[in-house]
């Protein structure tokens, strides 16, 4: 009922997630700081496949076209994760998890457009194969038009994308199911001084699972992903990733909960070298090797819980890394809980940090990589509470102190100059903040989510450091960002939604603080047709979200747009 289109627009309905839109194929996102449009330090699965590129450990969201209509939730997990999902699960885990074909069975056909979504639809049809054996196919389509520079200009970088997939979901036994899904996408990225941007992928999972009726269980998963970008005389890379995932869940006793994996991944990648983008080397291999434990222990049943566990990998960057976790949580009663943890989560060097180097007109480099690069580590300590004092009113109140260590700097190999640079890790740092949300069922035809974050940070150079940036170049991020939406279910099926949100400047580069404004009206002339009209940043002509402040500086434009879904 937001009126998003895609999932990066969808991800601005979590409080703990600051998403800024950079251009028209590119985002930052990050969870608790440090981002950037190559954020690094927030993992995300679409059911349990990661889709983070080993390039710089970030995301390229401009090819997550997932069907919003078949999305079940969104999990977010707030501060570290490594001990489950490990390296790179550190500041935040966004996990995606789309329904099971038993319970998407007929049709749905989407399609809307109007200003800025030219053109935006997806049909899907579920059905059934045998009796115990369900599947369903989709295909979507997004032509968004181009941002805009501060003078109103086109910016010259539209984004047209289809994907299409399928998921199969049966049951082998009585204790026994199975899952198998894929997906496929190729598209074109508008770029205002070059040739455009070919895009094209896939990927392909397959999930065995066993259940006990004491809670114990089985689960192997293995995929395969494939990604293809060219950006001429730029960057090319061709990525094939191979992952294998063993989980064994058991009861021991009454009071423990214990998990236990293993996990193999393997990571090719073909880079093409350019004028000014060389890889050392070209194409690279890399294994990572991984095993976890993790007890869930009933202290007082019911009331008192801790969670340790930690997470083994071996990299044939950095060795083997340790990530360990403690959580406590105390539920005196069936409306309050209050938790508590210590985690350490680190990021594994990629080829950006390693092999990468810049190169100017001459061919001299001014930017190498460094294939001693170390992983940076976080030591994280949160504390929240959740309260429900009435049946309409729930209340979330999260905090945290993270301590940074080994950050990537831009070391200045010739002191007192900008360039050549070497990147390194002599930068440390702390960050903390805390967040806030709540959600109220003011009438049962009238509900209400608001929500408010703080962030602040410091990051201090080593005293033998010569990077003459200060940090700036690892995270631009806003104090203050809150959140107001109003959702209204009126007579004769008419829905209402707006959506307030607020989010402070960001320091360095400078953006400007901006409050914008969503409006939804919905109408459900009959069951199965819902009709929408949906006005997206209405307060401006247009703001910058992300950037340095330059005449090219692009910004997100205000737009109208409709949409018809039908449902069989």
């Amino acid at each position: 009922r937001s009126g998003v289109t895609t999932l990066a627009e969808a991800l601005r309905l979590v409080n703990s997630v600051h998403v800024a839109q950079a251009d028209g194929r590119t985002w930052a996102i990050t969870t608790r700081g440090f981002n950037l449009t190559t954020a690094n330090k927030l993992l995300v699965l679409i059911d349990g496949r990661s889709v983070y590129t080993p390039l710089f450990s970030g995301v390229f969201w401009d090819v997550q076209q997932t069907f919003l209509e078949d999305v079940d939730r969104i999990e977010v997990i707030r501060g570290p994760g490594a001990t489950l999902w490990g390296a790179n699960a550190v500041n935040g885990v966004i996990n995606v998890i789309t329904r099971s074909s038993r319970i998407t069975q007929g049709g749905v056909a989407q399609l809307g457009g109007g200003e800025e979504e030219r053109v935006f639809g997806g049909v899907r049809q579920g059905g059934k194969l045998g009796e115990r054996t369900f599947y369903r196919v989709y295909g979507t389509y997004v032509n968004r038009e181009a941002l805009a520079f501060p003078n109103g200009a086109d910016a010259q970088d539209p984004l047209r994308i289809g994907q299409t997939g399928f998921r199969v979901d049966g049951d082998l036994s009585s204790r026994d199911s199975f899952t198998l899904q894929g997906d496929a996408y190729r598209g074109i990225s508008g770029e205002a001084i070059r040739t455009d941007t070919r895009l094209d992928g896939g990927n392909l999972l397959g999930r065995w699972t066993r259940n006990s009726t004491d809670g114990s269980g089985l689960e192997l998963q293995v995929y395969w992903d494939r990604a293809h970008r060219d950006i001429p005389q730029s960057f090319e890379e061709h990525q094939d990733i191979l992952d294998l995932d063993f989980q064994h869940q058991l009861a021991v006793g009454r009071r423990h909960l214990l998990v236990w994996g293993l996990g193999y991944r393997y990571i090719r990648s073909d880079a093409e070298n350019s004028p000014g983008v060389v890889w050392v080397p070209e194409d690279r291999d890399q294994g990572l090797a991984s095993a976890f434990v993790q007890d869930d222990v009933q202290l007082i049943q019911d009331r008192l819980r801790l969670t340790v566990g930690t997470k083994l990998e071996v990299t044939e960057s950095t060795g083997l890394e340790v990530q360990p976790s403690v959580h406590m949580a105390w539920t005196p009663d069936d409306r309050r809980t209050l938790w508590g943890a210590v985690s350490r989560a680190v990021r594994t060097p990629t080829r950006l940090d390693e092999d990468l180097r810049f190169v100017d007109v001459e061919g001299n480099p001014f930017v190498f990589g460094n294939p001693d690069f170390e992983s940076e580590e976080l030591l994280a300590y949160e504390l929240g509470y959740r309260v429900q004092p009435a049946s309409a009113l729930i209340l979330d109140l999260a905090t945290f102190y993270n301590v940074y260590d080994n950050l990537r700097s831009q070391e200045a190999l010739v002191p007192g100059q900008r360039f050549p640079i070497r990147l390194d890790n002599k930068l440390e740092g702390e960050a903390w903040g805390l967040e806030l949300r709540a959600n109220y069922e003011a009438a049962p035809w009238w509900r209400l989510h608001g929500a408010y974050s703080w962030f602040d940070k410091d990051l201090t150079l080593d005293p033998d450091s010569t990077d003459p940036t200060g940090g700036v170049p690892e995270g631009n991020d806003p104090r203050h960002r809150f959140t107001l939406r109003s959702s209204f279910d009126l007579p004769r099926g008419i829905q209402m939604d707006a959506w307030l949100r607020y989010v402070d400047e960001l320091p360095d580069p400078r953006v400007p603080s901006y409050t914008e404004m969503d409006l939804r009206v919905g109408w459900v002339p009959r069951p199965g047709l819902d009709l929408s009209l949906i006005g997206r940043n209405l307060f401006h002509d247009r703001h910058p979200e992300f950037g340095a402040p330059t005449p090219t500086r692009k910004q997100v434009e205000r737009s109208l747009y409709g949409r018809v879904t039908w449902r069989w």
